[in-house]
């Protein structure tokens, strides 16, 4: 399993918060607060663009970016990540239709989010995990719902939802090029000769003798 801490997918501001007190803030319970906060103000608010609204990011981060720099290594604390992908998916949905977006540029910036999170947690096992360049460019969660939360009070949201839906696309493509392009690839060849024909020597043609004696069935056509 890939560390926790990687698969949070924190952002250069929870990163710099988790450095504050490493290890002193448990993991779990500041996301689940933070995740309940998050989606409390968005239930009041219904999602549009108020002040408790866009406080909730800010609430968020300051609940779960201290934890970032634990080691992760408690019983539940496989739950953190999940718990932080929902409060995420969850804020980028609720704002974005309850301001107008329109819902397939919503659904698109949702699935370009879920690929880099498919990414974060398919590619270490295989030995493909992207760098830390690769991951810092995403935002992270908190920059994203940050980015989100100032476009909202602007009220440029739509354009924003469109902006980050494609830098978030073209982030993937280009990962997934530089992955293709430094894959070895090998070269598959048979395995034993082959005879003229497409023969393989190792079994004889049908209608040959023992041992792929020609001469045995010849004789036996003979005689008959």
């Amino acid at each position: 399993m890939p560390d926790l801490r990687y698969l949070r997918d924190d952002g250069h501001i929870c990163r710099l918060l988790g450095r504050i007190a490493p290890g002193a803030v448990p993991p779990l319970p500041t996301a689940v607060a933070a995740a309940l906060i998050v989606l409390t103000l968005l239930a009041a608010d219904r999602g549009h663009p108020a002040g408790i609204t866009l406080f909730a990011p800010v609430a968020a981060l300051l609940l779960s970016g201290p934890a970032s720099g634990h080691p992760h290594n408690g019983r539940f604390d496989r739950f953190v990540p999940p718990v932080l992908r929902v409060m995420e998916y969850a804020y980028l949905t609720v704002v974005g239709l309850a301001s107008g977006v329109p819902g397939p540029l919503v659904f698109v910036l949702l699935v370009a989010v879920a690929s880099h999170h498919r990414d974060d947690a398919a590619r270490p096992p295989v030995g493909v995990a992207r760098s830390a360049k690769a991951r810092a460019a995403t935002l992270g969660w908190d920059g994203r719902v940050l980015v989100v939360a100032a476009g909202s009070a602007l009220h440029v949201l739509t354009p924003v939802y469109g902006i980050l839906a494609g830098y978030l696309a073209v982030l993937l493509m280009i990962e997934a090029v530089r992955t293709w392009s430094a894959t070895p690839v090998t070269d598959v060849r048979p395995e034993g000769p082959t005879l003229r024909g497409g023969a393989d020597p190792g079994h004889p043609r049908t209608g040959y003798g023992q041992e792929g004696d020609p001469s045995s069935v010849a004789g036996t056509n003979g005689e008959a």
